[in-house]
């Protein structure tokens, strides 16, 4: 039987193409996201694979709505991919703005742990399943102006990490994957409110991951032997590395 796989912001970027290559390989993808078009675009392009979803997972009562009715074939989702998530803005803390620090919030931290908490209790009951989430390597290393984008992808490790231990014993098993710079996808043009000219200067000289290169982590860590559990995957182009500490000197 294929397998069938729940992947959110699904409409471009990491989950287009994760719902792509899962697709391409045989599995079934209820591909969701909140922009209907481009999500009718890519079942147009696989038809009978994907099933698409309009849903914004911000909304809890939606959220357990559509898993509650979805097709039949669909409805037994064996590979859950929390992608759905975004950056807004870059300054520092005390310069913020309140609604963009809600809105990461809501997307990366709640709109994950609604579709996880509705999608759960039927692998359990299944005895089967993998919840792959998409973290950053701004969870782990700080860096200015990535203040709540990092906290939330911070939230989003230590969540997956503790899925873990929830499940010991069920035969469910949690990645998460945690990307360094990647272009080829809308994250900075929507973290710099539409600005193209700065979006594109982020990834100016140098060559950045690909949604490609996601898609990638996420089959080769669904492809596992079911005793094999990948538990995190954190992935850089090799343009980048590490910087080294702050030091704020008061004297020349």
């Amino acid at each position: 039987m294929p397998k069938t796989a729940f992947v959110t912001g699904a409409s471009a970027g990491f989950g287009a193409e994760i719902t792509r290559r899962l697709a391409t390989e045989g599995t079934r993808v209820v591909a969701s996201a909140r922009r209907a078009d481009l999500l009718a675009n890519l079942a147009a392009d696989h038809p009978d694979r994907v099933h698409p979803l309009e849903l914004d997972v911000r909304d809890k009562t939606a959220v357990e709505q559509a898993i509650a009715t979805l097709p039949p074939e669909f409805a037994d989702i064996d590979i859950l991919v929390n992608n759905a998530g975004l950056a807004k803005g870059l300054g520092p803390a005390q310069e913020a703005d309140l609604d963009d620090w809600d809105q990461m919030l809501d997307t990366n931290c709640r709109g994950l742990m609604y579709c996880t908490r509705a999608i759960l209790p039927g692998m359990v009951e299944r005895g089967r399943g993998h919840v792959i989430n998409l973290g950053s390597v701004a969870g782990t290393y700080p860096y200015p102006g990535g203040n709540v984008y990092g906290a939330t992808k911070a939230f989003v490790h230590q969540f997956s990490q503790n899925l873990r231990s929830d499940l010991h014993g069920t035969g469910i098993r949690v990645t998460c994957i945690e990307p360094g710079m990647c272009g080829d996808t809308e994250f900075s043009t929507v973290r710099f409110g539409g600005d193209q000219d700065r979006a594109q200067a982020v990834y100016k000289g140098m060559q950045p991951l690909t949604p490609t290169d996601i898609a990638e982590a996420v089959s080769w860590a669904a492809s596992q032997p079911a005793h094999v559990n990948i538990n995190v995957i954190e992935l850089m182009p090799t343009a980048q590395s590490f910087a080294p500490f702050q030091i704020h000197r008061t004297e020349p």
